[in-house]
């Protein structure tokens, strides 16, 4: 199995002046540690108008930047909004594409559609249509990312002429491709298609075991290719925080992690957010001390549960804990979605205020004490994961129609706006003056001179 890292740079209030800064230049300096410890991947969202929750609103320049830094790691869109409202599919294609030849091939291609309210509204999306928005900016995506030129579109949502889209991606035909994940039937989707199902749904290795079962069930009996490579691969978001004492592990992580689900809260399902004038961070921490889970309480009542009503659950605080204790905890738990069939495990420590140097510290125990064991199967796991998917991989790209690469008009051209205006004025003497010009310009005359004449 592999392993992942998750980043959603989030930057809680109070806010001091540099706060951004630190954020990414942290997540650059862990992304550069992960690369040299060997984790296989580093998955950053792309979010707007999220106050404290997350502040990656260009992943692609943030992962350009990584690309310059690291050697190995694998770097990841989880996800690009694919929503053409929100990102012209030949611009995400360019940018995918010049992040792939800057990180010599390491990019995966992960998509999705989004859900909260303040991203759709601000950019004129109507939730009941985004499904349908998603599919066609992924497949006009990726016909620009592999057709050479792009033949050209005419949707409900892309209005695209033939172009020759440049530069065209290292790996060929194009990327891995993903979409986020949060329900069942959207890994269903995500089999439909040929493509990785990235979970970001927070839950038990047991639960996996049913998305696993569906995703390659429906691969082999539905899979129709959307784009021209199948990547079937299944990879799960879990909260994480490694430590040689399983109490400091919970103390350094929990907190913070817990509260990537308290944003989550807020703005996908019960927030009311007022831009700019919030305090997501304090909503969070009286919210959780009115419940009894303040941090200092639950230190407290671990000692002396005789006195204190601090609510302790058994293992450390409830909420999202994931792969947090300490290295025999977390392997025993990675072990279990090893076991039903996960091919990437992708973990979250990078949150709320968890401090920087605890990250790296829980970072290379993981890699000493844990990820050995992992990767030595790894190998092997993958073999016979190719062996028996080959068959299925072969008969769902015969599924693929010739239709998703319309042929190109042979006579299509586009004429520069003079030239244009040549024509429909069929002038000839204009057209004598641009041959000219076009002469001249190749024997090195100055197109500023003669435009001034």
């Amino acid at each position: 199995m592999k392993f992942g890292l998750f980043f959603e740079h989030q930057v809680p209030r109070p806010w001091a002046e540099g706060d951004d800064r630190r954020v990414l230049t942290e997540a650059l300096e862990q992304i550069e540690l992960a690369d040299r410890l060997g984790f296989d991947c580093a998955w950053l969202v792309e979010h707007h108008f999220l106050e404290e929750y997350s502040h990656s609103s260009a992943p692609e320049l943030f992962l350009a930047a990584a690309s310059q830094r690291t050697e190995r790691i694998r770097l990841a869109h989880g996800i690009v909004h694919t929503l053409p409202a929100i990102n012209h599919p030949a611009r995400v294609a360019e940018r995918i594409a010049t992040l792939d030849l800057l990180s010599n091939g390491r990019v995966e291609f992960g998509t999705g559609e989004g859900s909260a309210a303040a991203e759709l509204d601000a950019f004129g999306v109507d939730p009941a249509d985004k499904r349908a928005m998603w599919e066609e900016g992924v497949r006009v995506a990726l016909r620009c990312l592999t057709e050479d030129p792009f033949t050209g579109h005419a949707g409900e949502y892309v209005r695209l002429p033939p172009r020759n889209v440049m530069p065209k991606p290292q790996q060929r035909p194009h990327p891995p491709v993903w979409v986020a994940c949060s329900r069942r039937e959207t890994i269903h989707l995500a089999a439909q298609h040929g493509i990785g199902a990235l979970a970001f749904a927070f839950f038990d290795p047991e639960e996996a075991q049913h998305w696993v079962d569906d995703y390659y069930s429906t691969l082999a009996a539905e899979g129709v290719p959307i784009g021209d490579a199948v990547n079937a691969n299944l990879a799960c978001v879990t909260s994480f925080f490694c430590h040689p004492d399983e109490q400091e592990a919970i103390r350094r992580g929990a907190y913070g992690s817990n509260f990537i689900g308290y944003s989550l809260g807020h703005y996908y399902v019960f927030g009311r957010h007022q831009p700019g004038r919030g305090n997501l961070w304090d909503d969070y921490e009286q919210r959780r001390a009115e419940e009894g889970y303040d941090p200092e309480a639950v230190a407290l009542a671990a000692g002396n549960d005789e006195r204190l009503g601090a609510k302790v659950v058994e293992g450390g605080v409830t909420g999202l804990r994931g792969a947090t204790g300490t290295p025999d905890q977390v392997r025993d738990y990675l072990r279990r979605y090893e076991d039903y069939g996960v091919d990437q495990v992708i973990l979250s420590c990078a949150a709320g205020r968890n401090r920087h140097d605890h990250i790296m510290e829980s970072l290379e125990l993981f890699a000493r004490d844990v990820m050995p064991e992992f990767a030595e199967r790894e190998p092997g796991r993958q073999q016979a994961k190719e062996a028996r998917l080959g068959p299925i991989i072969e008969a769902v790209m015969a599924r693929k129609p010739a239709s998703d690469h319309p042929p190109l008009d042979p006579s299509y051209e586009i004429p520069a706006y003079p030239r244009l205006d040549a024509d429909k004025q069929a002038s000839g003497k204009f057209h004598g003056w641009l041959d000219e010009y076009a002469a001249q310009l190749a024997a090195g005359e100055s197109p500023a001179a003669r435009i001034a004449k």
